[in-house]
């Protein structure tokens, strides 16, 4: 079965900014399954626009801005 986004839910969604990227924290939930926490990067290219990433390796103060959130999304699970 094809992917279907129709069936995929956004519970939570918190994003934090930095210089030239920006993080996002959310819980999704699809076709009424498990709620999984997914963390998503964008980087400012040099129009200004934001283009999508891989999360990959984080900074420290990455680390250290994500995590509350990362605790506010678990009370949404």
């Amino acid at each position: 079965m094809p992917f279907d986004p129709n069936l995929d839910k956004k519970l939570f969604s918190e994003t934090k900014e930095f210089d030239m990227t920006r993080l996002t924290v959310a819980v999704c939930q699809y076709n009424e399954g498990e709620k999984k926490l997914q963390i998503s990067r964008e980087n400012r290219n040099q129009d200004g626009e934001w283009k999508f990433a891989k999360a990959g390796r984080m900074f420290k103060d990455e680390v250290e801005a994500i995590i509350p959130v990362m605790q506010k999304a678990l009370e949404s699970m």
